[in-house]
Formats: C-alpha cells, structure tokens, sequence
C-alpha cells in the first residue's frame, strides 16, 4: 500500500510557557531612563498606576503590534509584560486617560522633554530644520479637522497640520512638535513650530525651511533672534530676467551627472544662489505634459457629457448644500484637434522656469554649501515618512482633542527614542527607522515554567542591531 500523508516529525504538546519581543522594551525602558523622562510626566498622575511605566508601555506597543489603544490594552495587560513595567492589571480606559492627561499638558510636556534631551546632550550645533505635513483625521466630530491641502492624498477626508523640528544634519534629532487644524498653511503654523523651539537654538544658528513657509514676517523672526536663515525662495518676475540671461559657459559646475549648474548674487541683505538642473527640467517638463495629458482627458470626459446631455460628474461640482448654482460649460474642444488641444494646455503649464530654483540665506556661503544644506534638509521629510507609515501615527481616529495630542505625542516619543539610537550608536545611522523597530521585535523572550514552578529565560532571534543596542545598553549601565 502506498504511503499518501506525510508523518510529521514531532508532535506539538501544549505548553504555558510565552513569548514576547523583549527588545523594543528594554530599549524604550533604556531611553527613557537615559533622558530622565521620569521628571517630566511624574508630576501629572500622583494615584493609581505609575504614568510612566503606562507611557513606557504604550511607546514600546507603538514600536511593536500598534494596533487600536483597545489591542494596546490587551497587549500590555499580559501578566509578564505587566511585570517588566512593574504594573498591576488595569482597564483600557486607563490608557485613555494617559493620553488625555498629555495632551491637556502637551506644551509644558514639550518644552521639559526638550529640557532633558538638551540637559543630557551637548551638540556640536543647534541648525534645525523645520517642515510641516498633513495627517488624514477619520471622523466629524474633532474640532482640529479641516480640509486643507492633503498630503497624504485625501482630498475627500478632514485632516490635521503637524509641524515637527529637527536638529540639523548630522544629529537629526527632532526636539519639537506642534499640532494644528487641517487648514492651517505652513506659513502661519511656522510661527508656533519655530516659537516652541526657539529658546534651545545658539545665537547664531541656522534655521531651514522650505518655501512654503517663507514669507518677510517668517524671516523678520529669526533675524530679530539673531538667528541665520536658507530656505527655497519662490520665483518671480525678477527671476525670470535672470533666466533669461542664464548661461552654462557663465555658471558654475557643481554636478556633472545631473548637469546642475549655478551663480552666487550677492544682495544688500542676503546672498541668491541660483541654481539650474538640467535633470530637474526634464522631471519637470514630463510631469507637467502628463497633467495636460490628465486635464485635456477631463475635457474630453466634460465634452462627452455635453454632447450628450448627461448630467456633469460630481467632480467638476462644488459639493456644498450651502450653494444653489446652475451650472454651464463651454470647451474649446470642438474648435481644435487633440494635438492643437494639448499644445494649448502645455503652453499654459510650462512657463520656462522649469529646472531652475533659487536659494536664499544671510549667510555667505559658497554655491558647494547652500545646495548641500537644503538638500540635507530632507531629513526631516524621512522623519515623515517614518512617523506616518513605520510609527504609523496616521490614519488620526476621533478622539476628543487632547487624546489625538496625547496619541501623538506617544509617537513623537516612539521616533524620538529610534532617532536616539542612531545618533548614540554611529553603526545605525543609515538604518531606517523599519529595519530597527523589525529587529528590536524579533528579539524575543520566552518563559519556561519548569515543573517545580520555577521561571527559566530564553532569549532568541539576536542579530546585528540589536546586539549594537543592547550590548551598549549593557556598557552604559
């Protein structure tokens, strides 16, 4: 008779002992203690459960499942990760309370964190970067959720403004957070971001920004704190004149594969460095032609509708119940062919700036030098990308407002701790925020219960990282 199952090679006997990722706490734990975070949370919870074993264990959750607070609340409410933060078991609306709590004290909160990173470190320089995004808020009901220009690609969803502060290439620290309604431009929320961090900058140091926030009043207030200033100015006629004169054979060189060329002017009170990439034109030019492509499709789709005579899509309306309005359309489609058509669209696009753009600072640097800096800037766009999509502080679900401030303020902790450990440990800097939190998960413990009661460790899964992290965690202590 032939054998048609496979025996398996053991069987599975069911066991009390567990597991769980050990690695992600012991860091947060260690962070925590490094930065003597224990000054600034204690003072706001005296009864019940410690807020800073509940804060410790909502970050490490962050860095490790980061489901909903209700998962939080299981995850944590496991009798031997209660004992690793010398907790009692408790209700989910403790943690809920925890956030409240935060975001009631969320800027006295800010300013002491920044007290003990200052008091714990001493930087070689005090430059930030500063930038600011949109967060997608699910729900109606909080007051900080407005549309506004979506950064995450949600037009049709209220959302959050957050701006975030960060030290400078090559700390790259971020000491500084603020949260604002949906539509608040970054040229307004530049002053509340700048405002909160202003006090920990040298004289002298240099604040970055991009041209979305740059305005004379902006840069009125950092001058008046003598503080430097570089950020991308936005062209205008006068730049155009200098287009016009550009010339390569007139320029400098500074990259030779992306044929960037440039030319330093020098202002009564400031330097223009102005820049032409040939790599950038051809980007902007193909990006443009495929938003003609996209709005000579969109008048045909409207053309079709009034040949027809259907009913306009909901997208060419405005959607406000407030608003009664007739509406009437007239393309220029029937005059022209698809290529007069197109041609018409790209000529109104394209206005010969592409691949230029213009630096501006009050400090004289070298053409080397304004272009290094801003292009060092992006640095904080990572730190983005970190928090929304591997700290994963998006999408924002309704909460009152001071537990959506005291969800983001776990994750601002949550990056802050991960930015932490590539500044301490040089071996991590060029690893991304995904590959430490995946190998701090991966370190795990297991809990043997041997039969005369007795608890006996396993640690397994160490590689590379956490290794670096938990063996300086254990020179450090």
């Amino acid at each position: 008779m032939n054998q048609t199952k496979l025996k398996p090679l053991y069987e599975i006997n069911p066991t009390n002992n567990i597991s769980f990722p050990i690695g992600t706490i012991l860091s947060v734990q260690n962070c925590y203690e490094k930065l003597d975070f224990f000054k600034v949370f204690s003072k706001y919870k005296k009864k019940g459960r410690d807020i800073n074993s509940l804060i410790q264990s909502l970050v490490s959750y962050k860095l490790t499942d980061n489901f909903s607070i209700c998962r939080g609340s299981e995850w944590i409410n496991r009798k031997e990760v209660l004992n690793m933060f010398q907790l009692k078991e408790f209700e989910e609306r403790t943690l809920f309370r925890v956030l409240e709590i935060l975001g009631m004290n969320k800027d006295e909160i800010l300013a002491n964190m920044q007290d003990c990173i200052f008091d714990k470190y001493e930087f070689p320089n005090t430059n930030i970067n500063l930038d600011w995004t949109s967060i997608v808020l699910f729900g109606d009901k909080c007051k900080l959720g407005k549309y506004g220009y979506s950064r995450d690609h949600r037009p049709d969803k209220k959302q959050l403004t957050l701006g975030l502060a960060e030290l400078a290439s090559p700390i790259n620290i971020p000491i500084g957070m603020t949260i604002n309604a949906g539509n608040k431009s970054d040229m307004k929320h530049f002053q509340e971001t700048y405002g909160q961090i202003k006090r920990k900058l040298k004289e002298g140091s240099m604040v970055i920004i991009d041209k979305g926030a740059s305005s004379e009043d902006n840069i009125s207030l950092v001058l008046k704190d003598k503080m430097k200033y570089l950020t991308l100015k936005k062209l205008n006629k006068s730049d155009d004149k200098r287009i016009k004169k550009f010339k390569k054979k007139k320029a400098v060189l500074l990259d030779e594969e992306r044929e960037i060329y440039g030319i330093k002017f020098t202002k009564p009170s400031r330097y223009d460095y102005f820049f032409f990439s040939e790599s950038l034109k051809q980007d902007q030019l193909a990006f443009k032609k495929r938003k003609a492509r996209q709005k000579f499709e969109e008048a045909k789709e409207l053309q079709k509708c009034i040949d027809e005579k259907k009913q306009i899509p909901i997208k060419f309306r405005i959607r406000n119940a407030l608003i009664d309005i007739k509406y009437s359309y007239q393309t220029k489609l029937s005059k022209l062919t698809e290529e007069q058509a197109l041609k018409l669209i790209e000529k109104a696009t394209i206005n010969e700036r592409e691949g230029f753009f213009c630096i501006i600072s009050n400090e004289n640097l070298t053409l080397e030098e304004a272009l290094a800096t801003y292009r060092k800037k992006d640095s904080i766009e990572k730190i983005f990308n970190s928090l929304k999509n591997e700290i994963e502080i998006k999408p924002v679900r309704v909460w009152t407002e001071n537990s959506i401030y005291g969800a983001l303020i776990i994750g601002f902790l949550a990056q802050l701790f991960v930015s932490l450990m590539r500044y301490d440990y040089k071996e991590l800097k060029q690893i991304s925020t995904k590959f430490i939190k995946k190998s701090l998960m991966n370190l795990t413990v297991t809990i043997i219960y041997e039969k005369n009661l007795t608890k006996r460790y396993v640690y397994s899964n160490f590689d590379v990282i956490n290794r670096i992290v938990l063996a300086k965690k254990q020179t450090d202590t």
